[in-house]
Parts: C-alpha cells; sequence; structure tokens
C-alpha cells in the first residue's frame, strides 16, 4: 500500500465499527505475528517511519513523537500491550495515521497486509485476553486464513489519559 491521504479522521464521527450488518472497509495491519484491522474512516494516512524522537518517563508503548506534516506527532507502539513480539523495526514497517475526533496518534506497525471488507460477522473476543489489550480491541473477524482482531480506535487514542500530566505555567 502507498502512502496516500484516505480522509481526514478529525471530521469522522462514526464509530469503530458500523452498526451491525453493515460493512465497513478496514486497513490491515501486522504487529509481531498478529493481524489487525482498522477501519479506514480512521486512517488518514499510511506512509513510511519517520525519524523519531523518544521521551523520557514515558511508558514503552510511546514509541515517541515525529514531525508529521509540521505537527508534533506521538507515535504509538502497541505490540507489548496487544501482546506481539516487539524489537526493531524492518523495512516494511509503517506509520499509520489514526484519528478519532480531533486527537490523531501514529500507530508505528510491522507491516500493512493491505484492506478487508468488515461485515456483521465481527465477533466478540475470547474473554482469555489480557485487560489492556481487551480494552484496545472490538472484536475479531473470522477469515479462511485466521482470525482478524478489530483494533478500536477510539480506545487507543484514549491511552493518552493514562499519560503524566506535563507541568504548566500559569
Amino acid at each position: 500500500m502507498s502512502p496516500s491521504t484516505t480522509g481526514d479522521p478529525a471530521s469522522t464521527a462514526e464509530e469503530t465499527l458500523s452498526p451491525a450488518g453493515a460493512a465497513t472497509d478496514a486497513v490491515v495491519i501486522r504487529l509481531g505475528a498478529g493481524r489487525f484491522a482498522v477501519d479506514l474512516t480512521s486512517v488518514a494516512e499510511v506512509g513510511r517511519v519517520p525519524s523519531l524522537t523518544r521521551v523520557p518517563g514515558l511508558p514503552g508503548w510511546v514509541a515517541g513523537v515525529a514531525n508529521w506534516r509540521g505537527r508534533i506527532l506521538a507515535v504509538l507502539d502497541l505490540r507489548e500491550l496487544l501482546g506481539a513480539e516487539s524489537g526493531v523495526v524492518g523495512p516494511q514497517a509503517r506509520l499509520v495515521i489514526i484519528g478519532a475526533g480531533p486527537a490523531v496518534a501514529g500507530l508505528l506497525v510491522d507491516a500493512v497486509d493491505g484492506t478487508l471488507t468488515l461485515g456483521g460477522d465481527v465477533a466478540p473476543f475470547p474473554g482469555a485476553l489480557p485487560a489492556a489489550a481487551a480494552g484496545l480491541l472490538s472484536g475479531q473477524a473470522p477469515l479462511e486464513d485466521g482470525p482478524v482482531a478489530v483494533l478500536d480506535v477510539r480506545a487507543v487514542i484514549a491511552l493518552r489519559e493514562s499519560l503524566p500530566r506535563g507541568r504548566r505555567t500559569a
């Protein structure tokens, strides 16, 4: 998938998944060996991983910050939270820009595998998932070559609420 703008996530008011029975397109990303679907209406852009600057004192799932079109963008690495193997990103790694309302973040992913259409066959996840992972997923889609987890973009963006607040001046 080549880098391209697919929409403005700040202007979308849709839920992570369409109403039951309605089909929605999704981008399939890889985090370690796991495959995850991200609703296409929440994806602004897919591109190469830019230079990242680590921010001291933040959890490991914050890969750092990057300059994205003149804005400082938080870049998240969800592999650890979702139980995927973390490590050095390879040449297929991509930055997926996601958004929910006015909030935007970058996802560091191992690869982008293409797109798929999610229909009414999205099922809840088994209850055995760790709480951190379960809160970031809205279900799973059964496919012939194995299930694909559906990422809840609003929950991913809400992770920022768990970050320490910076000092504020009066």
